[in-house]
């Protein structure tokens, strides 16, 4: 019977197990994971997870132990990484030394965080990843720490998001002009950074960082070019994270130029019986004629880890992947939005022109409507992105924002 090996035990990995006994596979399932824990939520250990009244590390596991094996009847490989792929035996090498064979293969191993040189055994100086990594920044929190955040992306406002709430101070080093120049674009960035000012959050844009100051090991600030210090009992690195793939090189699996992630078809198929999903996979979207995408998204990791299974069990009725790409982010009592794809010919603030304060704008590409990023917009935002897959165009985008189209002159 066919032998499903899924590696990485994040949320991709969870749901193509998951799906792969929804469709009625009955047979063998491995869920291969480089940490101890049992599968478990991301988002939250930015989020709530950071917040004074946070619940235990047990609330954000995704499934018991005995659910995964009992009822899911899964075999648990964790606490130990795939190191290497073999796809002409069909084999795949662990860190402890034993060699699990498979039939169809699903990768699903993530990110790792980039750090700053120097940084490497120095105490306060974290990324955030993992539920590890979340234990340690809550507790610098909790002591009260000088927040210093390395990157203005959503992890790291996020991260400055929780200082602000204890009253604690919080600085965001950004070497962009705007924060979240990537996620949402240059426009729209100012419009996240009126968040961290009106919230009290030194936001520092267009600085490059230095170097790191210590003491006894253990951080005391973050030196900028020029020569100014940033004072810091915590310092939190969100520069980005970089796919997990070493373990691939020599397999014939095709990686990325650019970052090495895993490059697929539209299916999510990489090679025959071999297939991924979440944050290691650039795949093409249809519904963006075709645009190479690697996405760090929940729903798209939940989305992908389930079709990617479904796939390598059933190849002969593979289908593709056509999906808008949706995230939020809770900075301070805002949540911000964001469905589509950033990039596009025109960026248009509508809240602006109608005179709203929750912030809305419209990214158009050609006649379509390609993206929507609201802040404080939750009922709107699921609306605009059926808007979006149904390739709605930009004057009927601008019709259900309450935009006034001009009326065409009758001849």
């Amino acid at each position: 019977m066919t032998h499903l090996v899924v590696v990485g035990a994040s949320l991709a990995g969870l749901r193509a197990v998951e799906a792969a006994r929804r469709i009625g596979h009955e047979g063998p399932v491995t869920l291969v994971g480089a940490e101890e824990h049992l599968p478990y939520d991301r988002p939250p250990l930015s989020k709530a997870y950071l917040d004074r009244s946070a619940e235990p590390p047990e609330s954000v596991i995704f499934r018991t132990e005995e659910h995964l094996r009992g009822e899911l009847g899964v075999e648990l490989r964790l606490g130990s990484p795939a190191t290497r792929l073999d796809t002409a035996s069909r084999t795949i090498r662990l860190g402890d030394g034993a060699t699990l064979p498979y039939d169809a293969l699903v990768i699903a191993t993530g990110g790792a965080p980039r750090t700053l040189p120097g940084s490497e055994g120095l105490a306060g100086v974290h990324t955030l990843r993992t539920l590890d990594d979340a234990l340690a920044v809550r507790e610098a929190l909790d002591a009260g720490a000088r927040t210093v955040v390395v990157g203005g992306g959503f992890i790291g406002s996020e991260v400055a998001s929780a200082a602000r709430k204890r009253d604690l101070p919080a600085t965001i080093l950004e070497a962009l002009p705007v924060p979240l120049v990537r996620s949402v674009g240059e426009a729209t960035g100012h419009a996240c950074a009126r968040l961290h000012d009106a919230h009290g959050t030194d936001l520092r844009c267009g600085v490059t960082v230095e170097s790191l100051e210590s003491a006894d090991g253990r951080v005391t600030g973050v030196r900028l070019a020029g020569g100014t210090t940033v004072p810091a009992d915590l310092v939190v690195v969100g520069i980005g994270v970089t796919p997990c793939t070493g373990w691939l090189r020599g397999s014939g699996v095709p990686l990325h130029e650019r970052d090495g992630g895993v490059v697929t078809d539209a299916t999510l198929k990489a090679l025959d019986g071999v297939y991924a999903a979440g944050d290691v996979v650039h795949f093409p979207n249809p519904l963006f004629d075709g645009e190479l995408m690697r996405l760090e998204h929940w729903t798209t990791a939940a989305e992908q880890g389930a079709l990617a299974a479904k796939n390598a069990l059933d190849p002969g009725n593979a289908t593709e992947l056509a999906t808008v790409p949706y995230f939020w982010s809770d900075l301070y009592e805002s949540r911000i939005q964001f469905v589509g794809v950033p990039r596009g010919d025109e960026i248009r603030a509508v809240s602006e022109e109608l005179g709203e304060d929750r912030f809305l704008a419209l990214y158009r590409r050609g006649d379509r409507v390609v993206g929507v990023i609201g802040i404080d917009r939750q009922r709107q935002i699921m609306k605009f992105r059926r808007l979006i897959q149904q390739r709605a165009s930009w004057a009927e985008a601008l019709e259900f924002a309450g935009v006034p189209q001009p009326t065409q002159a009758r001849r």
